[in-house]
């Protein structure tokens, strides 16, 4: 399987799409101004307790107060919540954790009353972003990732992925991360640390250790509620967690955040740092690697998959729900049972895309086709597991019921994925009519006489749909060529797979949409 990462990076965000053998699997957007809150730690302060729930609600700066439980508090929260006390007592030295003593760890089955109050200062983690209503959630168990392992402060215990198969291997791997990791600190390796030697784990453990030092010092220099620790950038983030031998390309369409990538793989791969290419076409990247046309496909409401059929896909405020439908779909063959699993089978492959695209979690419902052989019924539950072991989220899934509805739940940290693929019109705005589309051309051409000799704008690019900019393009003397003559060379136009019909859109040369309306009014 080939792996490809298509960086598209616009003026107000970051697009990030994952494609396995060119078939998009992963989707992720982050604001240019925004930032990716799992994995930040914060030095908060406790605002409320809550008994009844064994919970408090933290302050880290965000809108809404961060929910902590008793649960995520960690086994040893006492050690961090003295260390910390610590820290934040003597400004100019700060404690080791080496020669820092463990102490007792919590009972399991406390009261958070018994731990904190309101006004105290306590480390803690984004574990889940703010979903729907609710704020961020919290764990006290503060861990740093890297690509090989996850260290964790006062744990001193070594943990190896279950993903790791062979005895021989993960009994290696924890012998030798017991003889070069410091005293005070835990680990957890991670699966790609397989076959890994030592020099590659002791360089990335001695990062992670720096990196808590510095969350120490920043927690010395801090004044009240302050962000100690910020995790990688979504892009890098992804990377780090995704790359393998698999990965073939990074493709990036900016040279800033490429050069970030490029300086990343290069820490952790040098052998494969040109694997990152900047992308210079043109055209926009995602219509270049097929990625718009994928994306408005995958999302909606309906979503076809084989032969005519198709799923349907609804959230509630408590679940996922989805259908399958066997559609136009012929019924000759083998016979309905067979039709069925064939179907079926199908389905199951695009639910587990459709649920890493959307990154859809909490409890997931499915409503596959009936099937009456328990062999059959065993041989879908089978392919679900497989399918699903690629996705990095943790799930759990349960066999077919008498009903042959298929329950799953999914790790949720962050909100599902939501692209709304139906729009209003653009040229009618909904009312059912439009200007003549024989004047099209001639509006679009007093748009740029307008945007080059009035706002007096030389260098811009004008998106139009693959329909319309063939038109344009026809012909020895086309219309974009006589543009370019009247015009100037810096008049670029060039084709968007997002565009409606008849819809254009005017960017400048360091891409930002230039709104004609908006202009046009300022002149008037």
């Amino acid at each position: 399987m080939n792996s490809e990462l298509v960086v598209d990076v616009q003026s107000s965000e970051i697009s990030i799409a994952l494609l396995e053998d060119k078939r998009l699997v992963e989707l992720h957007h982050e604001g240019r101004e925004e930032q990716f809150a799992v994995g930040n730690i914060y030095l908060g302060k406790v605002k409320k307790i809550m008994p009844g729930l064994n919970a408090a609600f933290v302050d880290v700066g965000y809108e809404k107060d961060a929910f902590l439980h008793y649960l995520d508090l960690g086994s040893n929260f006492n050690t961090l919540n003295h260390f910390t006390t610590q820290v934040l007592s003597d400004r100019k030295k700060a404690p080791a954790v080496q020669k820092t003593k463990l102490l007792p760890e919590i009972d399991k089955n406390g009261a958070i009353i018994d731990l904190l109050k309101p006004g105290q200062e306590i480390l803690v983690q984004i574990a889940k972003e703010p979903i729907s209503t609710k704020g961020p959630r919290l764990t006290a168990e503060i861990s740093i990732a890297g690509r090989f392992l996850v260290l964790i402060p006062f744990a001193d215990k070594v943990s190896v992925s279950q993903k790791i198969k062979t005895e021989e291997e993960r009994f290696r791997l924890k012998q030798l991360i017991q003889s070069i990791k410091p005293k005070g600190f835990g680990v957890i390796v991670r699966t790609v640390a397989e076959e890994k030697k030592v020099a590659e784990l002791d360089n990335e453990l001695k990062i992670l250790v720096k990196r808590w030092e510095e969350a120490v010092s920043k927690v010395q220099q801090s004044k009240g509620v302050s962000l100690i620790l910020e995790e990688l950038g979504r892009t890098v983030g992804i990377i780090r967690d995704l790359f393998n031998t698999n990965f073939k390309n990074i493709h990036v369409n900016e040279a800033a955040v490429h050069t970030e990538i490029r300086d990343y793989i290069e820490l952790i791969a040098p052998e494969r740092k040109d694997i990152v290419k900047l992308y210079k076409d043109e055209a926009p990247i995602y219509d270049s690697f097929g990625i718009t046309k994928q994306i408005k496909s995958a999302f909606g409401k309906t979503v076809s998959f084989k032969s005519g059929a198709y799923l349907i896909i609804e959230q509630t405020e408590a679940l996922h729900v989805i259908d399958v439908n066997s559609g136009n779909r012929s019924k000759a063959g083998n016979g309905q049972e067979a039709n069925a699993l064939d179907v079926n089978m199908a389905a199951a492959d695009e639910i587990a895309r459709q649920l890493r695209l959307r990154d859809m979690g909490g409890i997931i419902v499915v409503d596959f086709i009936d099937m009456h052989e328990s062999e059959n019924r065993q041989k879908l539950f089978d392919r679900m597991r497989d399918v699903m072991s690629n996705d990095r989220a943790k799930h759990n899934i349960l066999p077919l019921s008498k009903f042959g509805l298929m329950q799953m739940t999914r790790q949720r940290v962050r909100p599902a994925t939501h692209i709304d693929i139906e729009e209003t019109c653009p040229t009618c705005f909904g009312t059912g009519h439009t200007k003549p589309s024989i004047l099209f051309t001639d509006q679009i051409e007093n748009k740029i006489d307008f945007l080059v000799n009035k706002l007096n704008i030389k260098e811009f690019k004008l998106h139009l749909h693959p329909y319309v900019d063939a038109y344009i393009s026809k012909g020895f003397f086309s219309m974009k060529w006589r543009w370019k003559k009247k015009f100037g060379r810096g008049c670029h136009v060039m084709a968007s797979q997002k565009l409606g019909f008849l819809q254009y859109k005017f960017y400048d040369n360091k891409g930002v949409e230039i709104n004609l309306q908006e202009e046009i009014e300022k002149v008037s």
